[in-house]
């Protein structure tokens, strides 16, 4: 008798499993949002504040802009070329973070060891930094790993089985995760 309930409860939390993973998959896609940093000054902001964050290296261009999408994922340093990835929250996949199209293909390893990240994520680790500081944590060499909503344009294609190169435009909703290299 235990065996022929177990079976019917194991299919129904695999399919509650698979329908939240999917559901963190489907963040709307809106072409009119503004990005963190946009929010945060208002409708009125000073051309000085849009000034300080601008990007420098323009990440959503009037080519790539109909390819860029919002996704749920995790940002972390990883081993390895580029160092900064984000792994989409209930996929296998694994994106490499670029600075934008006009640094892609990389010329240098600071254009793939050191991207650049929006206004909003920069302000999130940063203070996240301090924050590790002040409590005196002995390893604030490696961020912490952060959850959160990116608005990626991919770089290249999507190929099965190969990391695909994307640039973040945007980022918002953070959650800091402590990182345990495994080493």
């Amino acid at each position: 008798m235990p065996r022929a309930t177990f079976w019917p409860m194991r299919n129904a939390m695999i399919l509650t499993v698979l329908a939240g993973a999917l559901a963190s998959q489907a963040i709307a896609q809106f072409p009119g949002r503004a990005s963190a940093a946009q929010e945060s000054r208002g409708s009125g902001g000073s051309d000085s504040t849009a000034a300080v964050n601008k990007r420098k290296i323009p990440c959503k261009t009037p080519e790539n802009a109909s390819l860029c999408y919002w996704t749920h994922g995790r940002l972390a340093v990883y081993n390895g070329n580029p160092t900064w990835r984000i792994w989409k929250i209930g996929t296998h996949r694994v994106l490499g973070v670029y600075s934008g199209p006009s640094r892609y293909p990389p010329r240098s390893d600071t254009d793939s060891e050191n991207p650049e990240f929006p206004a909003s994520l920069n302000a999130a680790f940063d203070a996240d930094y301090n924050r590790r500081v002040a409590a005196k944590d002995p390893d604030t060499a490696f961020p912490d790993q952060v959850f959160g909503d990116f608005e990626i344009c991919p770089l290249e294609p999507e190929r099965k089985g190969e990391m695909q190169p994307v640039c973040i435009e945007s980022a918002g909703h953070f959650v800091f995760q402590a990182y345990f290299p495994l080493y």
